[in-house]
C-alpha cells in the first residue's frame, strides 16, 4: 500500500456516530437517557438501541450481541480510550456536571485542556466518557509558531458550577 500522503481529510469532516458493546441494554439506556439526556430513537429488537440529540437518527449505539452480561474490558488493552460528548456552550457542561453531582454519579477527573474543559467518568460498563465543550478558538493556545499547545491542568468544577447557578 503507497498512499498518498499529501491527501488531507476533507475539514468539514466529523465523527458521526459511536457503537458500544454493553452487558445490560436497559442499565445503559439509563445512564445515557435518564442520566446524560439522551433520547431513544429506537432499538433493533431486544439487544440494541440506538439514543441521540436533537433528533439525530443516532450518536451512540449500544448493544449486546456479543457482551451480554459481559464484564468491562480490562484496562490494559487494546480498544477505546473513551468516547467524547461535546456540549455546545460552558453553560451547557455546567448543567450536566450539576446533574452528575445530584445524582451522586462518580467523577473520574475533570480538565482543562486550553482549548476545552472537560469532565471524565465511566459508563455503567466501565467505557470511558469525556463531556466536554470547546472554548473559542480565539482563546486557544498558541505556540510562538502558531500551533495548537494544549495541556492539561485541574479544572475549576466550582467555578464551572457557578453557570449552572446562572441558568435557574
Amino acid at each position: 500500500m503507497n498512499p498518498d500522503k499529501h491527501y488531507k481529510v476533507p475539514a468539514a469532516t466529523s465523527i458521526g456516530h459511536v457503537h458500544l458493546k454493553v452487558s445490560d441494554i436497559k442499565r445503559s439506556l439509563s445512564f445515557f437517557c435518564d442520566l446524560l439526556g439522551f433520547e431513544l430513537v429506537t432499538t433493533y429488537g431486544p439487544d440494541a438501541a440506538f439514543v441521540s440529540a436533537g433528533g439525530y437518527h443516532h450518536h451512540i449505539g449500544l448493544n449486546t450481541w456479543h457482551s451480554k452480561g459481559g464484564s468491562p474490558a480490562p484496562r490494559n488493552s487494546t480498544g477505546l480510550f473513551h468516547l467524547a460528548i461535546r456540549y455546545p456552550e460552558r453553560k451547557d457542561l455546567a448543567q450536566i456536571l450539576k446533574r452528575l453531582i445530584e445524582s451522586r454519579y462518580p467523577i473520574g477527573g475533570a480538565s482543562d485542556h486550553g482549548v476545552s474543559e472537560a469532565i471524565y467518568l465511566e459508563d455503567p460498563d466501565g467505557n470511558g466518557i469525556e463531556l466536554y465543550w470547546d472554548k473559542p478558538r480565539k482563546h486557544w493556545p498558541l505556540d510562538e509558531e502558531g500551533r495548537i499547545e494544549m495541556y492539561t491542568r485541574s479544572l475549576d468544577l466550582e467555578g464551572l458550577l457557578v453557570e449552572a447557578e446562572n441558568e435557574n
